[in-house]
């Protein structure tokens, strides 16, 4: 696969740790608007630009993504913001609860992704997709990198571990406790052999970013379509790759994405349970403390009356080889969210929530209250998702969180 040095603006070292924040799309509006009112520096005020907005103004309106590109002009003009004009690479590592995992910062290819070489499990939603291309097109800039991970390659671990010798570009921990750390790969002959050396991995996998990446591929085709109307190539244009840190598999962390649905469709505590071993579960006595899964197929069920433990039973658990009816989220979905509990679409129904892993039981109870039905997972395995990618399937919505976030606007790829 194709992995290249890039060219990009990177905040000034001293304005890092203030201006770098969590990805766009962890915060609903009212979460982001909190946050830059007591973050004013962050980067999160370009990522999502509504926020210099009244609560009532359309955050799609094109005044909105002009915004983004006007404070990123004025972060390059005032200092925050230094241009790095010489093709590299950027070795990344975050470190959380003393679990490190480093990733190589680089540009991947439009053409891989279309021709699955870097390979995808989820569907993009429209709008969702349609916000990051508007975001793009208005700041000329891919603003927040794609996750993605690679089967371990134990000569990129050797160049990526000799680049992490240096002494870091920036180096510090940010309000949740991650340190980050990034070195800068300059130097011609570890460039070439960093680039060499991902040449010969077959496939990386998006963890994280699948509507980052579809956004920067549909601003690419226009682009190069614009291009072929002036009678212009674009073979060696910046908008053909995309930003991305690449991370090896095995250090990765995953955490399960939890379900919570407000109400239990009409029945009954104990005609719901009724219904869920009907379906082919075991479910047993209610409990106050938290039941969490500790393998495949073990779900912790929550009720009005306190915790159950949940599990397949032995005859329902010969599900076959395909990848996704065996994975938990499409059990769960299958035989009890849509049967059961009428979530048919759990895409678009509202009555469902979708809870990372990193909140506790805790918020499970106070999302499903009194009425509501809350499900634990275990979590879905990095194995899995590339399983389900090389099959050329997709997973259920919300199968993965993945822990911890990367940080935008630590590069901000400029791609005209």
């Amino acid at each position: 696969m194709r992995a290249d040095p890039i060219r990009c603006f990177r905040p000034a070292p001293d304005k890092a740790a203030t201006f770098a924040s969590l990805p766009y799309d962890v915060f609903d509006r009212a979460q982001a608007a909190s946050y830059v009112k007591a973050h004013p520096g962050s980067f999160l005020a370009i990522d999502r630009p509504e926020t210099s907005f009244s609560p009532d103004h359309d955050m799609y309106a094109p005044d909105v993504y002009a915004k983004a590109a006007e404070l990123i002009r004025k972060a390059a003009s005032d200092g925050t913001l230094l241009r790095d004009d010489t093709p590299c690479y950027y070795v990344y590592r975050l470190e959380q609860d003393g679990r490190a995992q480093t990733g190589v910062v680089c540009a991947c290819s439009v053409d891989e992704y279309l021709d699955g070489t870097i390979r995808r499990h989820e569907n993009t939603r429209p709008e969702k997709e349609q916000d990051r291309v508007e975001h793009i097109r208005a700041t000329g800039a891919q603003t927040g990198p794609i996750f993605l991970t690679y089967r371990d390659n134990f000569a990129i671990d050797t160049l990526v571990g000799l680049a992490s010798t240096a002494e870091p570009l920036y180096d510090f921990t940010d309000e949740y406790g991650v340190r980050q750390c990034v070195w800068r790969v300059a130097r011609p002959a570890a460039v070439e052999a960093l680039q060499a050396t991902f040449a010969t991995v077959e496939h990386a996998y998006i963890a994280d970013g699948h509507h980052r990446a579809a956004s920067a591929v549909r601003v690419s085709q226009e682009l190069r379509a614009q291009a072929a109307e002036r009678g212009e190539s674009s073979e060696d244009a910046p908008y053909n790759g995309f930003l991305a840190v690449l991370f090896p598999a095995s250090q990765l962390k995953v955490m399960a994405y939890n379900r919570v649905v407000a109400d239990t469709n009409g029945l009954s505590a104990d005609e719901l349970i009724e219904k869920i071993r009907h379906a082919g579960f075991e479910v047993g006595p209610a409990q106050e403390e938290p039941f969490s899964p500790t393998a495949r197929h073990e779900f912790g069920l929550y009720l009005a009356d306190g915790w159950h433990a949940m599990s397949l039973s032995p005859e329902a658990a010969a599900l076959g080889d395909d990848p996704v009816a065996t994975l938990d989220v499409s059990i769960l979905q299958d035989r009890v969210l849509a049967p059961v509990l009428g979530i048919d679409d759990p895409r678009t129904n509202p009555r469902i929530r979708f809870v990372g892993g990193i909140e506790g039981p805790e918020a499970l109870e106070s999302y499903a209250g009194e009425k509501g039905v809350a499900f634990r997972l275990y979590p879905t395995s990095v194995d899995e998702l590339m399983a389900v990618s090389d099959a050329g399937l997709l997973m259920p919505p919300k199968s993965t969180w993945f822990e911890p976030k990367l940080r935008s606007g630590l590069f901000i790829r400029k791609i005209r």
